[in-house]
């Protein structure tokens, strides 16, 4: 026995999509949702410091006062090269970042 050639038919059949917003009628509620950002800093342990240079300072100096070592004046020279040019050469009034102290070494 043989059945005749016969295609699907699907003249009946239909689909729609609804976003989650259209079907509920509501928009998406974020209001519970927080972030936060780690810097290096934070993940290292430590907290990056900021110090305002005053009259008579040098890097050794202010390294020596946050570090204990005054040969720690190049990881405050190196963290704020976009603002110095020369060690030597800070100013008074000047924002210098203080990394967070590497206990590695």
């Amino acid at each position: 026995m043989t059945l005749p050639d016969r295609k699907a038919d699907f003249s009946g059949v239909s689909s729609s999509v609804d976003t989650t917003g259209e079907t509920t009628g509501r928009t998406a509620d974020f209001s519970g949702v927080s972030s936060s950002v780690d810097t290096s800093a934070d993940v290292l342990g430590g907290r990056e410091q900021t110090y305002t240079v005053e009259r008579g300072d040098t890097l050794s100096h202010i390294a020596k006062r946050f570090y204990g070592k005054a040969g720690e004046w190049n990881t405050i020279f190196q963290a704020n090269r976009d603002q110095l040019d020369d060690p030597d050469l800070i100013q008074p009034g000047q924002v210098l970042r203080i990394p967070a102290h590497d206990d590695r070494g």
